[in-house]
């Protein structure tokens, strides 16, 4: 029933293939059950298979590294590969030694750990792929659903495919990988702490990061929340959003804005449990700002592009949701969940535009059915994100 319901491929697809053709190592990372295996085994259908989460392969990667590699001359998908740091050494002399292109697919879900291992003897020769759950066009290619049932199911391939009760799914999602592997890297003893910051979190998404608050509520000091924050970026559990400035420094050193990745794991964590609970939850239009903000992100990541995504906001105020830098050009979003239009939903960008002359164009991504262009700028219904 599962592959039935899967989409024949995935966005990142062609850009899969196209890297492959390039480099003779592709890795695929991204979120535990975002896709990365089926993704791999669909579209490299010719190369044998290998999970390193296997005891058995595992095993005998480490007793005989070198044989168990020569067994798979022409490469192979090696999945989970942060588990077996040990092969990487082993896969960079074979790469060299043989110049080809496409020889080896690499998945992993712990991105702290592989990329380590990827910067330390895979430099320059694998291309990096971020495989995000499910884009609105991937989940939803024909009828999109209401916005709050579609803010509750979330992205994750199997919640959708299969139709499950997406808050049990997040339930065991959380258990099974946010306490259990990002609790074990950060070797977090007292589980109830840990599960209270991620809470926490959940009630911060699309809004500035306060390190010395969070920290002052869990009852652990500034760094630690600085650390445990980073590393549930780098599980693909959230991103950070950082502020726009002409001047580099300070973009980066004012607080950024934190967004979950998938709607349905904060939700969750918010203890929302339907759509009808949603409609009317303080953080719904939250909720819909970090939608928005990581459905533009995997457009860009679908692509092999970094994230280009910034917000804009002036001492006196004044925000901008969404600023996507393209070098010497940006785009001005602002996001509304209402689904009415209302004549002041494009008010800053009017102002910033006038403050900006770099700004391009101007759009309002609001939870609305209808889109349009109103003057200079455009209202952007969010059914229509994935024609962007």
């Amino acid at each position: 029933m599962f592959a039935c319901l899967m989409p024949q491929y995935r966005l990142a697809t062609p850009t899969a293939l196209r890297l492959a053709r390039q480099y003779p190592v592709l890795t695929l990372t991204g979120p535990r059950q975002s896709g990365k295996t089926t993704m791999a085994r669909q579209i490299f259908k010719d190369k044998p298979y290998l999970s390193l989460e296997d005891p058995d392969v595992l095993r005998i990667s480490i007793e005989d590294p070198r044989g168990f590699l020569a067994e798979y001359p022409n490469g192979a998908i090696l999945d989970e590969a942060q588990r077996a740091p040990h092969l990487f050494s082993y896969i960079q002399r074979i790469v060299d030694e043989r110049d080809k292109p496409g020889l080896f697919i690499l998945t992993g879900s712990q991105n702290f750990n592989l990329m380590a291992n990827i910067s330390q003897s895979l430099a320059g020769r694998t291309a990096i792929l971020h495989l995000l759950p499910f884009s609105l066009a991937e989940a939803y290619p024909r009828t999109k659903p209401e916005l709050e049932k579609m803010l509750v199911t979330g992205f994750y391939p199997r919640v959708v495919a299969k139709k499950l009760n997406p808050t049990e799914a997040m339930a065991f999602y959380a258990s099974t990988y946010v306490e259990r592997d990002v609790r074990q890297l950060l070797n977090v003893k007292d589980l109830r702490l840990f599960q209270t910051f991620i809470r926490l979190c959940a009630g911060r998404t699309a809004q500035e990061v306060n390190y010395s608050a969070l920290a002052n509520e869990c009852g652990v000091n500034h760094n630690t929340i600085k650390s445990w924050i980073s590393l549930l970026e780098t599980s693909f559990l959230v991103v950070q959003i950082r502020p726009h400035h002409a001047n580099l420094g300070k973009r980066l050193t004012k607080s950024p804005k934190l967004h979950f990745v998938d709607s349905a794991l904060g939700c969750y964590l918010l203890g929302i449990e339907s759509a009808k609970q949603l409609a009317t939850h303080p953080l719904r239009g939250a909720i819909f700002e970090s939608f928005v903000a990581i459905e533009l992100l995997k457009q860009r990541y679908n692509q092999a592009l970094n994230n280009n995504l910034f917000y804009f906001r002036e001492n006196n105020g004044q925000e901008i949701d969404l600023i996507l830098d393209h070098g010497d050009e940006v785009d001005a979003v602002e996001i509304k969940s209402g689904k009415t239009y209302a004549s002041d939903f494009f008010k800053n960008i009017v102002k910033y535009r006038k403050l900006n002359n770099a700004c391009r164009s101007g759009t309002v991504i609001y939870g609305g059915k209808d889109s349009q262009r109103i003057g200079e700028n455009r209202l952007l219904s969010y059914r229509e994100l994935d024609k962007e």
